[in-house]
């Protein structure tokens, strides 16, 4: 196989990965509500807990993390292997992330890729990860909005990557356009919240669904 069809190859399996909604899968094994039939309509974590069920919530957040970091981590052990370019891996990234927020499966309406976001990112770099997901953790703690986490999480990504982690210094610059790319669409698919976080609408964590 030629390096541009391997590269392919490992985006497209990575996007079809991603693709899979694991808060509606879930949510269906549980036979709980769809996820994305109350409260934001968001297949989420977040949204997910708003059913009353906190183990949904945790399965469905660890099998989005899980899925973001899968695809990355084998990109990186194929290419130290030789099968695969390293170029691809930023690739593979996108693709997955892509996946969560677009899925073939699921008429293109995903998440919004917080927890796959974090999947991606502990395997670009176990200190980009933890940097990442304390930061969300600090602002839901004293906000507990999600979104608002979310936002401040994903701004910050990039300086960490940039200033903290190597990525940039270690000869691998597509790498962090990735992770900046993967930054803006989690501000992008919040762009709602934004505005009911501004009109003071926005709902917390743990509210019940409506």
């Amino acid at each position: 196989m030629t390096t541009n069809l391997a590269a392919l190859f490992a985006a497209l399996a990575a996007y079809l990965l991603g693709s899979i909604a694991f808060a509606v899968v879930v949510s269906r094994a549980m036979g709980l509500p769809d996820p994305r039939s109350f409260g934001s309509g968001n297949p989420g974590a977040t949204n997910v807990l708003r059913s009353g069920s906190k183990l949904a919530a945790l399965l469905t957040l660890g099998l989005d993390a899980c899925k973001g970091w899968l695809p990355v981590w084998l990109a990186y052990q194929a290419a130290y292997a030789g099968w695969l370019d390293h170029a691809a891996v930023p690739l593979v990234a996108v693709a997955v992330f892509l996946g969560h927020l677009y899925p073939a499966f699921f008429q293109f309406k995903g998440g919004k890729g917080v927890a796959t976001a974090a999947g991606i990112l502990l395997a670009v770099s176990p200190w980009l990860g933890l940097a990442t997901i304390g930061t969300w953790l600090i602002v839901a703690l004293f906000t507990r909005y999600s979104s608002l986490a979310a936002l401040a999480a994903a701004l910050f990504a990039p300086f960490y990557a940039w200033f903290g982690s190597g990525v940039a210094w270690r000869g691998d610059p597509a790498m962090l356009l990735a992770v900046t790319v993967i930054a803006l669409l989690v501000v992008w698919r919040h762009r709602q919240n934004m505005r009911n976080l501004l009109a003071g609408k926005e709902s917390r964590i743990g509210s019940k669904r409506k």
